[in-house]
C-alpha cells in the first residue's frame, strides 16, 4: 500500500493542472449561444403546431392513416420534450442563477423562473393534446422570458 501512495500522489499532481480534476459548468462556457436556444425553442413550437394540425386532419379523415397518425403524435411529443429539455437543461440548470430571499434581483429571478415553469407546463399540455393555444402560450411566455433575459444581460433583442 505504501508503494502505491507516491504513485497516486504523483498522478494527482501531474493531472491537477490539466483540468481533469477541475469542476466546471455542465457545458463549458462560450460553446453554446443563448440566441440559438431561443430560436430552437421557437422551431420546436412550430413543429409541435404542424404536428397538431396534421393529427387533427388525420382524425377528420374518413379513412385515417393510423401509421401517419402515430408518427405525428410521436413527432409532437418529441419536440415538446425537446422544448422542456432546453428550458430545464440549458436555462434552469446553467443560465439562471438562484437569488435568495432578500437579495437584490430576487423579484427579477422569480419572474424568470415563473415564465420558464409556464413554458414547461405548456409543453406538457402540448404532449397531452392538440390545442394550438398551448403551443401559442409557449411562444408568449418565451417572448416575455426572452425580454427579461436580454435585459439582464444588457442586450435588447
Amino acid at each position: 500500500m505504501m508503494r502505491r501512495f507516491p504513485l497516486v500522489l504523483f498522478f494527482l499532481l501531474l493531472t491537477a493542472g490539466t483540468g481533469l480534476l477541475y469542476a466546471h459548468c455542465e457545458i463549458p462556457c462560450g460553446i453554446y449561444g443563448d440566441s440559438l436556444r431561443f430560436e430552437l425553442i421557437r422551431e420546436h413550437v412550430l413543429t409541435v403546431e404542424k404536428s397538431m394540425r396534421e393529427i387533427e386532419a388525420i382524425g377528420k379523415s374518413k379513412k385515417p392513416d393510423l401509421h401517419q397518425l402515430v408518427r405525428w403524435v410521436d413527432n409532437k411529443e418529441e419536440h415538446a420534450r425537446l422544448i422542456q429539455e432546453i428550458v430545464s437543461q440549458y436555462f434552469l440548470h446553467q443560465r439562471i442563477k438562484p437569488v435568495s430571499e432578500g437579495e437584490p434581483g430576487r423579484d427579477f429571478y422569480v419572474q424568470k423562473v415563473e415564465l420558464l415553469h409556464r413554458i414547461l407546463v405548456s409543453a406538457m399540455k402540448c404532449k397531452q393534446g392538440t390545442n394550438l393555444a398551448d403551443a401559442q402560450d409557449i411562444l408568449n411566455f418565451l417572448a416575455r422570458f426572452e425580454q427579461l433575459y436580454w435585459a439582464e444581460h444588457g442586450h435588447t433583442h
